[in-house]
C-alpha cells in the first residue's frame, strides 16, 4: 500500500522519487525522517516501522489528526468553499485557537487553494501566502486523506528538533532520510521559509557533523540539499549525485530551474542500471 502526500510542499521530493527510490538501501532497522515536510518519500516507501518528525507544529498537528481522525478532517473540509472571500477569512484564523480537526482541515484547504500551493509563514509564524485564484482547485480529496491515515497508523509522529529525534531514536541498522532546509544559493530563495526560523550555514555544518556520526554508528543515510559548493567539503566521505529540478513555487520562470544534490553513503547505496553515480561541483553560471 502506498499513498500520495496530503500537501504540496516547497522543496517536496515527489519529482525526485524516481531518482531517490533506487538509492534506498536494504536496511534492517526502522525508517527515520526528521524533516518530513510533505512526506513524499515516507508515503512512497510505506515503512513498517518509522519515526517521522518536523519542527513545524501545524504540520505535525495535521499528520497526527489525520492519523487519528481522518473522517473528522474530511467532514470539516467538505464545508469549505473555494472563493477569495472564504480563503482570506479562513487564513485570518489562528490555528492554535482551533480544534485540532479544524486546524488540520484549515491547513489542507489553504495549501490547496493558495498561490502555487506554497506553505510560507512570516517571522511571527503566520501563514501569509495569497489566494491562488484557481476555482478548479481540489481541496478535499477523501480517498487521499484516508490512504494517508492508513500509512500513518502505528507510526511515531513527533514535533521536535531533528537533533533530539536522531539522538533518541537512531540506532545501527536504521535508514535515515534527511531533507533539511537547503543551502541558500541566491537571496531570492525566501520561499524556502516554512517555519518562522531559518536554517543558516552553521546549522548546515552541524547537520553534516551529525550525519557523519550516524554513518559511523552504523546507520544508512541519504541527504538531499542544493548543489552548493560547501556540500562537497561537508560530505566528502559520501557519494553525491546532481540532478536537475524544477522550483515550481517560484513565480518567475527563470527562477524555476535548479540543481539538487543527492548524498548517499557508499556502504549502502544500491544503484539501478539506469542510474549512475555522478559527483560534480556546482556550475559557475
Amino acid at each position: 500500500m502506498s499513498a500520495e502526500p496530503i500537501l504540496k510542499w516547497a522543496g517536496g521530493k515527489r519529482q525526485l522519487l524516481s531518482r531517490l527510490l533506487p538509492l534506498v538501501p536494504e536496511y534492517t532497522g526502522k525508517y527515520i525522517e526528521p524533516f518530513v515536510g510533505g512526506g513524499a518519500m515516507f508515503f512512497a516507501l510505506v515503512p513498517e516501522n518509522a519515526v517521522i518528525s518536523d519542527c513545524n507544529e501545524e504540520l505535525i498537528n495535521l499528520y497526527k489528526t489525520v492519523k487519528k481522525s481522518p473522517e473528522d478532517v474530511i467532514s470539516r473540509l467538505q464545508k469549505y468553499k473555494n472563493t477569495e472571500r472564504d480563503f482570506y477569512k479562513i487564513r485570518a484564523k489562528d490555528w492554535h485557537e482551533l480544534e485540532k480537526e479544524d486546524a488540520a482541515a484549515r491547513m489542507i484547504y489553504l495549501n490547496k487553494t493558495c498561490f502555487n500551493g506554497l506553505y510560507r509563514v512570516n517571522r511571527s509564524g503566520e501563514f501569509n501566502t495569497s489566494y491562488g485564484k484557481n476555482p478548479d482547485a481540489i481541496f478535499c480529496d477523501p480517498e487521499r486523506i484516508r490512504a494517508a491515515a492508513k500509512v500513518l497508523k502505528k507510526k511515531k509522529v513527533l514535533c521536535s528538533d531533528y537533533r533530539k529525534v536522531l539522538k533518541k531514536y537512531a540506532e545501527p541498522g536504521d535508514f535515515i532520510f534527511l531533507d533539511p532546509p537547503y543551502f541558500q544559493i541566491t537571496e531570492k530563495e525566501t520561499f524556502l521559509r516554512y517555519t518562522k526560523d531559518r536554517f543558516y550555514e552553521p546549522d548546515q555544518i552541524e547537520l553534516a557533523g551529525i550525519v557523519n556520526e550516524l554513518y559511523d554508528k552504523g546507520c544508512s543515510v541519504m541527504i538531499t540539499n542544493s548543489n552548493h559548493e560547501m556540500i562537497y567539503d561537508l560530505y566528502k566521505r559520501f557519494d553525491i549525485q546532481v540532478v536537475k529540478v524544477n522550483r515550481c513555487v517560484n513565480c518567475k520562470a527563470d527562477g524555476r530551474k535548479g540543481e539538487d544534490a543527492i548524498i548517499t553513503d557508499r556502504k549502502s547505496t544500491r544503484l539501478n542500471s539506469s542510474h549512475s553515480s555522478v559527483s560534480r561541483m556546482p556550475s559557475s553560471a
